[in-house]
């Protein structure tokens, strides 16, 4: 836990208290503040007084008392409307902070490696964390990727916290200047909460706050969003700026040629591994995902081999075109983090024959942008409430079922796939989860189970599935 005893003998309110939330309690009280949390559910209430944190309604305060406002991010503070209390908070000149804001304040010789984007962040930043940590370094990782800030270790001048970073985090933490800060991609999401695209786009850029040379910026240039930051970037040469690719050649970056990353960072075209041999880093969008923990890692320090030797060793992370099980020859591959279209189009790009499981709560755009894949879904089985929409988007362009829940879904779709040599199964929504599950986690879950209650002969992953087929 850090150490938040700068907050000792001050009120100090919490608003929100999901897992950042309740850490961020935690931490302050352990630290001697005087903590008024509260959350709107009162189920959050109860599991905060099973906690033994004191609860204060805020909506009833004097702000006049209050140092601080801890505001966990799914809540809004400017789009579509701030809540109330935050409308309270700010009318009395209130900080209105988030926790990451606080390790900053609190671990402020440690070095600081934030990565963003609108796909990918989670992926990059688990493959960051495996590099430092097979390299020696200490290291804590957390942030979005779902350890929260507060919980983790103190580290000292060698340390380096590596931290998933999304917009609505991004627009609460001002003390922060991250060594080196990536950027993946942008692509249009969360429009409502910053009021537009270019609210979103100007969330994103705030990972570079700051930012003077030595330190640097890890821009993807697969966007055109992206591309205008990193010439924006390098144009104004405050910081030094990595250019990095998962499909063309960026010179003095690092990209991915033919499936091979090379590190043109010193201008000398260095092939440094073939990234088809990684089974848990299918596809274009995750090899961007690892020319930028690449780049990141050297901007760190640490040296080329060994970052290539690490990367071979990375397991993958759940729910993120993680493979399952192969079942009579036939790869069921969990995607429940493909809450996008954008990320669901990263998953079907990479595989020839598809039995694909969509659906859930539609986001804006629905699935506009997948049409190309048609070609490849063999048959697609349709689930949640945009499953009828979804149908009339794929009428007559690809077969499919209305089965309304994953239950019905899995074991119809494994019949599916074996009349298809060479078929998967995946699972990759392109939908948020809330209408039959409270996260991707828990609907990724799901499918796990479904899959292994599924009867069949078991195949070695390893040797009945491999990337190098991918597109």
């Amino acid at each position: 836990m850090i150490d938040l005893s700068f907050f000792s003998g001050l009120p100090v309110a919490v608003l929100g208290l999901g897992k950042s939330g309740m850490a961020a309690a935690r931490a302050l009280q352990a630290g001697g503040g005087e903590v008024w949390a509260w959350d709107d559910s009162e189920d959050q209430r109860a599991a905060a007084r099973a906690a033994e944190i004191p609860l204060v309604d805020l909506n009833q305060v004097n702000w006049q008392e209050v140092t601080s406002l801890i505001l966990s991010p799914g809540i809004p503070h400017t789009h579509p409307e701030p809540h109330p209390v935050v409308v309270a908070a700010r009318a009395h000149d209130v900080e209105i902070i988030g926790d990451i804001e606080l390790l900053g304040r609190a671990q402020r010789n440690a070095r600081f490696l934030g990565i963003t984007g609108t796909n990918g962040k989670s992926t990059t930043t688990a493959l960051v964390g495996h590099i430092l940590q097979l390299a020696g370094r200490a290291v804590a990782v957390g942030g979005n990727l779902g350890t929260p800030a507060l919980t983790l270790e103190p580290l000292d001048l060698e340390g380096v916290y590596v931290l998933e970073m999304s917009s609505y985090q991004l627009e609460l933490t001002r003390s922060i200047t991250f060594d080196v800060a990536v950027l993946l991609n942008i692509s249009p999401d969360h429009l409502e909460r910053h009021g537009g695209f270019e609210g979103y786009v100007a969330a994103k850029r705030m990972i570079f706050h700051r930012q003077t040379k030595p330190r640097s910026a890890v821009i993807g240039v697969d966007d055109e969003t992206c591309s205008e930051i990193y010439s924006a970037l390098k144009a104004a040469d405050e910081q030094e700026v990595v250019p990095i690719s998962g499909q063309r050649i960026v010179p003095g970056g690092v990209y991915v040629e033919d499936g091979v990353l090379i590190d043109d960072m010193d201008g000398a075209r260095v092939p440094a591994l073939d990234l088809k041999e990684i089974a848990s880093l299918p596809g274009v969008h995750n090899w961007q995902n690892a020319a930028a923990a690449y780049a990141a890692c050297r901007a760190i320090g640490v040296d080329a081999p060994v970052i290539a030797a690490c990367l071979r060793s990375f397991p993958g992370l759940p729910h993120r075109q993680e493979i399952l099980d192969v079942i009579d020859g036939v790869p069921f591959i969990n995607d429940s983090k493909a809450t996008n279209a954008e990320a669901a189009a990263m998953a079907l790009a990479c595989y020839d024959k598809i039995v694909w499981i969509a659906g859930g709560r539609a986001k804006e755009g629905g699935i506009a942008g997948l049409e190309r894949y048609f070609p490849r879904i063999v048959h697609a089985f349709l689930i949640g409430e945009a499953a009828e929409e979804i149908a009339g988007i794929l009428q007559g362009q690809a077969p499919f079922t209305l089965s309304g829940r994953l239950e019905e879904a899995v074991p119809a779709a494994a019949a599916e796939a074996a009349r298809h040599p060479g078929a998967v199964v995946l699972l990759s929504p392109a939908c948020a989860s809330f209408d039959q599950y409270r996260n991707f986690e828990i609907r990724g879950d799901a499918f796990r189970d479904l899959v292994a209650a599924l009867p069949g002969e078991r195949g070695d992953v390893g040797a009945a599935f491999s990337p190098e087929g991918a597109s």
